[in-house]
């Protein structure tokens, strides 16, 4: 059993095409066939459903994937280990976030890259899923993403800031001369939301209904740039998170009011593999000193606040 070997059946996991994992691996596809057949004998069992193309892994191969996967990421490890004390960290540092956290990524980027330059990063937009799934087939080195809604398992974390959600709105609407917005109240607008397979639209939907309310968004998206210029269209609002507006500004013909009722609050953070040695890059980027204002609170500009009782304040 070679290294090159385990290279290839991990390709073939992922690409689920021979002709794609050998042009992966920079080889021909016979060439992937027979080593694949050499690990199969040298193993003792059938790793590959082999048909007239790829079918999946046998019950064995699974098992030898997950070998596979532990063991490159490991060699890798060594090797970028063994460099660190010699030319100093290199290699390519793999980063899923969600995507409410990409407006962040560069604030944590920045100082590692200053750093560390002979390292190059990747920065992949992702859902939570995603990243836990990349973090155990060691596609991803880390992940930024919610640490105590739906938390991932088997990880390090590390708390990088509160997220906190803001109500924006167009800013001739009815409620543009608002400084705050009850979720209920909110839940009564046309919305442009995220799509439900993102963590973020969840934990909207969940405090939606601890206040009683299910609103029907008329619009969904994967992409925060999309809440964003659906709401500047004039039709919709949207629920964003404040530092979206805290490094990008509250766009032209939109007001961001606040959300009460309840206020709420989920904690972004860095999640690694929980497993010794752990990983030099991930390592190197849980140790980066965060910028002391990443979770600054924003104030949105907007008019004098208004002294009418909400609905729900006035019930009470």
């Amino acid at each position: 059993m070679v290294l090159r070997q385990l290279e290839y059946l991990v390709a073939l996991a992922r690409e689920k095409h021979f002709g794609r994992a050998a042009e992966a691996c920079h080889v021909s596809q016979p060439t992937l066939s027979a080593a694949l057949r050499l690990l199969e004998e040298d193993l003792g069992a059938p790793l590959v459903e082999r048909g007239h193309r790829f079918v999946g892994l046998t019950p064995q191969g699974q098992r030898a994937l997950e070998h596979a996967q532990r063991i490159l990421a490991d060699a890798e490890n060594m090797r970028r280990g063994l460099e660190e004390f010699g030319k100093g960290l290199s290699g390519r540092l793999r980063l899923g976030a969600i995507p409410t956290a990409l407006p962040i990524v560069s604030q944590l980027t920045g100082p590692f890259h200053a750093k560390h330059p002979g390292v190059t990063v990747a920065v992949l937009s992702m859902t939570s899923k995603e990243i836990e799934r990349g973090i155990e087939a060691f596609e991803l080195d880390a992940g930024l993403t919610y640490l105590d809604a739906e938390p991932i398992e088997r990880v390090r974390a590390k708390p990088v800031c509160a997220e906190e959600y803001m109500f924006l709105t167009p800013d001739n609407g009815p409620f543009a001369r608002r400084r705050r917005v009850t979720w209920s109240e909110a839940a009564t607008a046309p919305l442009c939301l995220l799509t439900s397979d993102m963590q973020n639209r969840r934990i909207v939907d969940g405090i939606f209904r601890s206040v009683g309310a299910s609103p029907a968004p008329s619009v969904e998206t994967n992409s925060i740039f999309n809440l964003v210029t659906h709401v500047n269209a004039g039709r919709w609002s949207a629920i964003v998170p404040r530092h979206l507006l805290r490094f990008f500004g509250v766009p032209k013909g939109t007001r961001a009011i606040e959300l009460v009722e309840p206020v709420a609050r989920r904690t972004l953070g860095l999640v690694m593999s929980d497993r010794d040695p752990p990983s030099p890059l991930a390592r190197n980027l849980f140790e980066i000193p965060l910028p002391a204002d990443l979770a600054t609170r924003i104030e949105p500009p907007g008019p004098p606040p208004d002294t009418r009782a909400s609905p729900a304040t006035a019930a009470k």
